[in-house]
């Protein structure tokens, strides 16, 4: 059952404020939730075991470069940015510059962080639809992400979205991805979404 702790049913349709949303949130913490630029609520289904892997691999290799340049701060799936469309997303991974974190109010840090990461990944599950996934890595670029990885371990293919508004396609397993100019140094060796035999 959604709790949603004094918000009328029927405003979820109408459109919570910012405060709202993120009590929502907050009440239903065993959901997946994002809301849209025009404000609508989004609760996506928990991931799969297969996913959940995928996702820890990408966060650890992140993380491991991130300590060691400390240039930034990695976030996992459960952060939710407020992008300057108004619409709450949670990338599956991602990575904000200090310099970007730094700026922000305490206030902003605690709760939704007003802005869109440098680095956003997304990783295909058995339940997403590929071209949803496309149309929120544009929001992510549109919006200001400056490198973005959709990888899909279905198809065994990584699209490269840049801050310029290219895409690339890459497929197969068998290369490592680069973090370019926003993560210099990050190299995430595709073949570790490979699930243990």
């Amino acid at each position: 059952m959604i709790k949603v702790e004094g918000i009328e049913i029927k405003r979820l349709a109408e459109g919570m404020s910012d405060e709202e949303f993120y009590r929502f949130c907050q009440a239903n913490r065993d959901l997946r939730i994002e809301r849209d630029e025009h404000k609508n609520i989004i609760v996506m289904t928990p991931i799969g075991g297969e996913s959940g892997f995928f996702e820890s691999k990408l966060i650890f290799a992140l993380e491991q470069w991130n300590q060691t340049f400390r240039k930034g701060l990695v976030f996992s799936s459960s952060t939710g940015f407020l992008l300057p469309s108004d619409s709450i997303r949670s990338p599956d991974a991602s990575w904000v510059a200090m310099q970007r974190w730094q700026s922000l109010r305490a206030s902003d840090k605690k709760r939704f962080p007003p802005l869109t990461p440098d680095f956003v990944a997304e990783i295909r599950s058995e339940s997403d639809d590929l071209p949803v996934l496309h149309a929120k890595m544009e929001e992510y670029i549109e919006q200001g992400a400056r490198l973005g990885w959709l990888l899909d371990p279905q198809e065994k293919t990584a699209y490269i979205y840049r801050a310029d508004g290219s895409m690339e396609a890459l497929e197969g397993w068998d290369r490592a991805l680069s973090g370019e100019e926003v993560l210099p140094g990050f190299l995430f060796d595709l073949e570790g979404l490979r699930l243990p035999e």
